[in-house]
């Protein structure tokens, strides 16, 4: 079974929506999906809200699957540690064993 594609167009009004190709009539006139989102305010509603809505944080969560975000304070030492480890691949479990 396909999928049936929207058209989209736009009335002798100025109205514009989208229908399937078996929907059309006389009085409708075809446009591009960009003008229809234009003339519809979709773009700007894309714009000023995005996915997830108005709120920050709502919505759907993070593709990969990190959701919680986990912080710790650290002195300026351990920090540097933390850098130098990090920088030069040392491994951990073999400075824990001894």
């Amino acid at each position: 079974m396909t999928a049936k594609k929207l058209i989209y167009v736009k009335d002798k009004e100025g109205y514009v929506k989208g229908i399937y190709p078996d929907e059309m009539k006389p009085e409708y006139s075809i446009i591009s999906k960009e003008e229809w989102e234009e003339e519809s305010g979709e773009k700007y509603y894309k714009e000023t809200f995005g996915r997830g809505g108005k709120r920050e944080g709502a919505g759907r969560k993070p593709v990969n699957g990190v959701v919680l975000k986990f912080q710790i304070r650290v002195s300026e030492k351990e920090k540097e540690f933390l850098n130098y480890a990090r920088a030069h691949n040392l491994n951990y479990d073999d400075l824990m064993q001894g």
